[in-house]
């Protein structure tokens, strides 16, 4: 059994063994989750959460590792999340710590944890939002989630973060993609990366053009920015950084930043509940009173709905 108040404190004091321990112990769904997430409830609520997404090969790694840079020489603690797919084996991230951010690796700090999805469609691990709880009670100022390039699933990311970050690249169809994928609805603020490459102007004129259309705002409601930059040499990373706080301030003042947690609160016990009841309905296969009831559907005596409503009632006692 673990500590877990000296886990806790140890974590807040910023030692890096502590915050992977929790994780870990979120990740495997360890019997002392809950005693985890009470001790951390009182001690959440600080960070600002940071979305990156967009199709594989835009530069997400080479960009978070970018704004990791600027928010440290502005004196801010990072945490990272890098979401990445799961071995089909072991289960476990396959781009391990991110080689790409090892620059950042022996920065106090700095936090960078990669996750596996396990499978989990819309590009985030289910964990995700225990993880980020993790960071935010260990005092990271500032949480950047970057998420598995999967295309169009990767939208749940929106629903994870404070502000999403759109990134796009010239030359890989990103704006059919941006088009078909939901992607124009996410996104709080946007980024052409690689904007030293020919169509860099082109894929911002076309991706303004497609926010045009979509547009159905009131006065005084957010538009998105789009930043051209170019990761790798750090050129357009401030702007990045400018655009995201001017989002934050921009719902801070409009009450938004509270909606969208509250939102994500709701989402979260929603999630937490349903695996609890699908696992109770897991344990109810060869139990009598799934096999009777599957017997008088098979009789013609009851339909599917009506059956699930007795199944749900004898489970909840309601």
């Amino acid at each position: 059994m673990v500590d877990v108040p000296a886990l806790v404190a140890q974590a807040r004091e910023g030692r890096p063994r502590a915050v992977a321990r929790l994780i870990s112990l979120v990740e495997g769904a360890s019997p002392q989750l809950r005693e985890v997430m009470a001790a951390l409830a009182p001690l959440t609520g600080n960070a600002y959460v940071v979305g990156l997404t967009g199709s594989p090969g835009v530069g997400k790694s080479t960009s978070t590792s970018a704004l990791v840079a600027a928010y440290r020489r502005a004196g801010r603690r990072v945490g990272v999340l890098a979401v990445d797919p799961s071995s089909p084996f072991s289960g476990g991230a396959l781009l391990g710590d991110r080689v790409r951010m090892s620059e950042h690796a022996s920065d106090p700090g700095v936090y960078i944890r990669s996750m596996a999805t396990r499978g989990h469609l819309g590009g985030l691990a289910w964990s995700a939002p225990q993880a980020i709880r993790v960071l935010d009670a260990a005092g990271c100022e500032v949480i950047l989630v970057e998420t598995v390039g999967v295309g169009q699933s990767e939208v749940e990311i929106a629903s994870q973060a404070d502000t999403s970050v759109v990134l796009l690249a010239p030359g890989m169809g990103d704006g059919i993609q941006a088009a078909k994928a939901g992607i124009l609805e996410i996104g709080d603020v946007y980024v052409v990366n690689k904007a030293d490459r020919d169509g860099a102007d082109a894929t911002a004129r076309e991706l303004n053009h497609m926010l045009g259309l979509g547009e159905s705002r009131a006065p005084g409601d957010w538009r998105p920015p789009i930043v051209k930059t170019v990761a790798a040499r750090g050129e357009g990373i401030d702007e990045v950084v400018a655009a995201l706080e001017k989002h934050r301030a921009w719902m801070e003042e409009h009450g938004v930043l509270t909606e969208r947690r509250r939102a994500r609160a709701a989402r979260e016990v929603e999630t937490i509940a349903v695996t609890a009841l699908r696992a109770r309905i897991g344990d109810l296969r060869g139990d009598r009173r799934l096999d009777a009831l599957a017997a008088r559907i098979t009789a013609g005596e009851l339909d599917p709905y009506a059956a699930s409503d007795e199944l749900i009632e004898s489970l909840t006692g309601q």
